[in-house]
Parts: structure tokens; C-alpha cells; sequence
């Protein structure tokens, strides 16, 4: 009889994101899941010298950091805290960290700003001279 191993499609994306980081496609990778394949995230991490950083989401998730070393250290400065409790500047380096769109993450900050402080976005675009 042959044996089968399935591996869940949760952990088929965890190891495709190792996968992208060693090719060199992305320097950093945050990936949420749950709890219980953490044994077999960090086992895989620690076996493959990839340097990780954990943070408790909840009774049932993590989230695990992982990546090159010098981005995962400037990151112990800023992921402190629950994610959502990051200030939009905290939160605009962290996606440009992970290496997300730019401008999405430009639209994301100036929408974060825009609700911290209540301005209504503007429905024209208008020139800023910055001095």
C-alpha cells in the first residue's frame, strides 16, 4: 500500500513563500496561520537558517515574520504590538518592508491619516507645493 501525504493547503502557501524568498523574490515575508502547524513553520525555518520572528494573533494564530536578518531587526522596532494598533507610519514601512505595492501603500496611509485626523478626502486632484 502506498502512503500518501497531504499537506494542507495552508502550509503548501507557507512553503511557497520559502520558496520566493530564497530565489530572491521577496527580502521579507509575513505570513498569518494557524497555531497548531507553528512546530512545523519554525522546524522548517530553523533547518533552513532562515531568520523568523513570531507574534501571537490570537488563541488560534501567529503571525510569523520571516526573512533576511537585517530587515527582521529593524522590524523588532516597529511590530511591538498588535498589528492593527500600528500608526500609519508604522504601518506604510512595514508594507513597503514586505515589499507591497507602493502607491496601494500610499493610498492605504493617506486613507489611515485621513480617518486618524477626520479629513474628508478631497475628489479633485490639486497640486501641493512642498517648501
Amino acid at each position: 500500500m502506498q502512503e500518501t501525504n497531504i499537506v494542507p493547503g495552508e502550509l503548501k502557501l507557507f512553503l511557497n513563500h520559502i520558496y520566493e524568498f530564497k530565489k530572491g523574490i521577496r527580502n521579507m515575508v509575513l505570513f498569518t496561520m494557524n497555531r497548531k502547524y507553528e512546530p512545523f513553520a519554525v522546524h522548517r525555518l530553523t533547518n533552513q537558517r532562515i531568520a523568523f520572528l513570531k507574534q501571537d494573533v490570537d488563541e488560534k494564530k501567529i503571525n510569523l515574520f520571516f526573512g533576511k536578518k537585517e530587515c527582521l531587526d529593524a522590524l523588532r522596532h516597529i511590530v511591538n504590538r498588535p498589528l492593527n494598533q500600528l500608526t500609519p507610519e508604522e504601518d506604510f514601512i512595514l508594507g513597503a518592508m514586505l515589499g507591497y505595492d507602493i502607491c496601494k501603500q500610499c493610498e492605504r496611509y493617506s486613507g489611515r491619516k485621513r480617518r486618524l485626523h477626520s479629513v474628508p478626502a478631497s475628489s479633485s486632484t490639486r497640486e501641493i507645493n512642498i517648501a
